[in-house]
């Protein structure tokens, strides 16, 4: 058969244009009633270009990322020098070794780290100081307050970029956070991450021979990872600033770490980034709240009891004694574990505080004079 006098038939413009307008009239009334809800939309979706990336980083992560870039710089190691002995060796001489023991955060340009007090506790010792671009410091200058286990350390750096300091008052548990430190020493700035556990917590360190050591109490508690070597270190919540100071964790236990608010610190970075020095009132006792369930028990007041009485402190010289209880204070009822120290932590040194001392049954009026906090 021969093919080649067949003809196609002639385009019917026409008829296209009118397909191609019902097809636009159509698809707009399907996206319309899809977006009313009248069809299901399905799980139609457009196909990915070439240059787009299948595999992407979610918010969250790209939010912790930009802090840990943000603020590991103001992250340094603190080290201590010591001199070894050989013990085999009775004829060696001593030999320096120099190794990391805890971490710190730049918190003034001036040279100013915070860290805790365990870190550099021992006195007569040579400290150093080792930023994340492998500049080492001597220390100048170490504040190490009685009462939190806190340190302040000064050097003679320069070019120090501080972390901003946040408001712990506003944590809510749940809260994401990040841990910074050099953990065991070793792993410098080793980052973990983890939650707000709970707030408002207690604990009593020990030494490594298991003896009480002190307490510490209005703690955050994280799950995040708190190692030996993280000591000192900030914890940060997800806008990168300072929210605690990384101090313990627990053995036995698993993600469960704490660490200082920093509310409870603030007042003294200030004052020593401003004086130089750190000035703070004491009433000089030791003591342990009583609940009123504890009370009622032991048919005693409600309050603090106290266990120890700094010799020649002001509570001394006011009268108080070992086994009172402090059942007021200027007044108001002691009904909460924080309230001694919150009162006397924003009165003034020489300020007269009265106090109510529940003694073998009856109640006696006294008071005090705050001196000064003698620093370690």
């Amino acid at each position: 058969m021969d093919y080649s006098n067949i003809k196609l038939p002639k385009p019917n413009f026409t008829g296209i244009l009118i397909s191609v307008a019902l097809g636009v009239v159509v698809a707009v009334g399907v996206y319309q009633a899809q977006i009313r809800g009248l069809i299901p939309a399905g799980n139609l979706s457009l196909p990915k270009g070439p240059n787009q990336e299948i595999r992407t980083v979610v918010q969250e992560e790209n939010n912790i990322i930009s802090v840990v870039d943000k603020s590991s710089a103001s992250v340094v190691a603190i080290g201590v020098s010591r001199k070894v002995v050989n013990p085999f060796d009775p004829f060696a001489l001593p030999k320096a070794e120099s190794s990391t023991i805890g971490t710190g955060f730049v918190v003034s340009e001036r040279g100013i780290i915070v860290t805790n007090k365990h870190v550099v506790s021992e006195t007569g010792t040579k400290y150093t100081v080792l930023t994340r671009d492998n500049q080492k410091y001597d220390i100048k200058k170490i504040y190490r307050d009685p009462i939190f286990d806190l340190a302040i350390i000064q050097i003679d750096g320069s070019n120090l970029k501080a972390l901003e300091l946040g408001d712990s008052s506003k944590l809510k548990v749940g809260q994401t956070v990040i841990a910074i430190g050099n953990a065991l020493g070793r792993l410098t700035n080793t980052v973990t991450t983890g939650v707000v556990s709970g707030l408002g917590r207690k604990v009593l360190t020990e030494d490594p021979f298991g003896v009480a050591n002190e307490s510490l109490d209005n703690l955050i508690q994280t799950d995040a990872a708190i190692n030996p070597g993280n000591s000192g270190g900030p914890l940060l919540n997800s806008a990168g600033q300072v929210i605690g100071v990384n101090v313990a964790t627990t053995e036995g236990a698993q993600n469960i770490g704490f660490a200082v608010p920093i509310n409870s610190v603030q007042s003294i970075v200030s004052e020593f980034v401003t004086k130089g020095s750190v000035s703070r009132p004491f009433l000089g006792v030791r003591y342990r709240f009583i609940t009123k369930d504890v009370a009622i028990l032991n048919e005693v007041s409600e309050g603090v009891y106290v266990q120890e009485v700094v010799s020649g402190g002001p509570a001394e010289k006011a009268g108080v004694q070992s086994g009172d209880i402090i059942t007021k204070i200027n007044g108001q009822t002691v009904d909460s574990e924080n309230i001694i120290s919150d009162i006397i932590s924003r009165s003034q040194i020489g300020q007269r505080v009265d106090l109510e001392v529940w003694r073998d049954g009856k109640t006696i009026k006294m008071t005090a004079t705050l001196e000064e906090l003698p620093s370690e």
